[in-house]
């Protein structure tokens, strides 16, 4: 098993490490009902999508 022979400084861990954060999704708003929802998606409030009726969603209870 390989093991380090020199002392990593902190500099080159995070520069490795940089990519690892995690990212937030991004959140976008029904044009129609202004329910949150994910982007290039049906809102599942109203069944719009693109200012069009696609889906049928029935009112629960």
């Amino acid at each position: 098993m390989a093991n380090p022979k020199k002392r990593m400084s902190k500099m080159r861990r995070n520069t490795r490490r940089s990519h690892d954060s995690l990212v937030l999704g991004t959140i976008a708003t029904c044009a129609n009902c202004g329910a949150s929802k994910l982007p290039h998606r049906v809102c599942s409030e109203c069944g719009f999508y693109s200012g069009k009726m696609v889906i049928e969603v029935e009112k629960g209870v």
